[in-house]
């Protein structure tokens, strides 16, 4: 499976991999922001997206990232993974494919994601795995916190 940027043809398939999160994420289906966020990000390219059947553009996702791109600091703003690929290293390839052919060093790369005391918690480790560090303090409500990683010029 390989990270391709996603099309309009993909939106139904987002929809259903946001279905999947949201007990971590709360309501994103029904919120017109999340699908408003999403077109945007098709439409300039910084919507990834690994389709189970590389071959479909309809297919159902295995996972997708939402890169807010504005140099020098980038976001991720939305990563999420379908319940049956969980482990099998699509957020990995998710993210190195974004820090790899999305930026343009040198930069930052941030991401606010859940805090010590949220279900979510697990992404944090995630994360330092892949070098990122934490760039503020958990919220007061222990809910999120923004790790945040450099990206040397090339």
């Amino acid at each position: 499976m390989q990270p391709v940027i996603a099309t309009e043809a993909d939106v139904p398939a987002w929809l259903f991999l946001a279905e999947q999160v949201e007990d971590l994420f709360g309501p994103l289906v029904e919120d017109p922001g999340f699908r408003a966020a999403l077109l945007r990000n098709i439409g300039r390219g910084t919507a990834l997206c690994v389709r189970v059947d590389a071959a479909a553009s309809r297919a159902a996702l295995a996972g997708g990232l939402l890169l807010s791109a504005h140099h020098p600091t980038y976001q991720i703003t939305w990563l999420a993974v379908s319940r049956e690929h969980r482990g099998d290293g699509i957020g990995e390839l998710l993210v190195r494919t974004a820090l790899d052919t999305m930026l343009e060093p040198p930069c930052a790369v941030e991401v606010t994601t859940f805090g010590p005391d949220h279900p979510g918690h697990a992404a944090r480790g995630f994360y330092e795995h892949l070098g990122f560090e934490p760039a503020s303090a958990v919220t007061a409500d222990g809910a999120r916190q923004t790790y945040r990683l450099q990206v040397p010029r090339s």
